[in-house]
């Protein structure tokens, strides 16, 4: 082989070798870019915004979000919420072990799966990650929910997730939905209206609380029954 030859091998390597390293380090960057913004989201004056209304703003479209500090919600629109979504959510880690590997072992034996997803979990999907389900979602979901779990106050992640939660295409957060829906703030939500939104949070896009089926209605009046109940299941947020 030619000395030139030689010398364009040699640098087209150091090229590919630049390029492999650039790309590393983007990969790098991006997967600890969420836990270094968990610390920047410790804050009560910070206010973030979710992934989806970013996607919003980037193809063109308008969101509304208006923030509401937790002591200004309706404590019976936290108890249906935790309620519906999280049951365990003061007792837990970040992660509802025992429903996650119920789900693990029904998938593993074929049959049809439910959602095991904490509000932790939830709540770093909506501000880091995107609503595409993926195990590498997940992979990605787990150690993020468990970092900032560890590292927010209860009651600031619940603030955080009824903040940034899409209620229907293009409203987020609770004081918007309570205002789009029922003409209302958050803080003035009746127990009935509160277990309304809390079981359209599954499928915003198709569920409406304000002209809801027979059976969201239904599912809405289980969990404002379980709201009146939920005592000890809401301590940490209220201690």
């Amino acid at each position: 082989m030619a000395r030139g030859d030689k010398a364009r091998g040699r640098k087209r390597r150091s090229g590919i070798s630049r390029l492999l390293v650039w790309i590393l380090t983007i990969v790098v960057v991006l997967l600890l870019l969420p836990y270094l913004l968990v610390l920047a989201y410790l804050p009560a004056s910070v206010h973030p915004v979710s992934t989806l209304m970013l996607a919003e703003r980037l193809a063109g479209r308008t969101y509304e979000r208006r923030w509401v500090e937790f002591e200004a919600i309706a404590p019976v629109a936290v108890q249906s919420v935790l309620m519906s979504e999280d049951g365990r959510y003061c007792a837990h880690n970040g992660i509802d072990w025992p429903a996650l590997n119920l789900v693990l072992d029904e998938a593993l034996e074929g049959e049809a799966t439910r959602g095991a997803s904490t509000i932790p979990m939830q709540t770093v999907k909506n501000l880091f990650l995107t609503s595409h389900r993926s195990v590498i979602r997940k992979a990605l979901e787990i150690p993020l929910a468990l970092f900032a779990d560890a590292v927010w106050s209860k009651k600031r992640m619940m603030e955080l997730y009824l903040n940034s939660a899409e209620w229907a295409p293009g409203v987020f957060g609770i004081e918007m939905a309570a205002e789009s829906y029922f003409g209302v703030s958050a803080g003035q939500l009746s127990r009935q209206q509160a277990a309304l939104l809390a079981v359209t949070l599954p499928n915003p896009h198709r569920r409406n609380p304000a002209s809801p089926s027979s059976g969201l209605r239904r599912l809405a009046q289980t969990i404002e029954t379980r709201a009146r109940q939920s005592g000890a299941y809401i301590k940490c947020l209220y201690d």
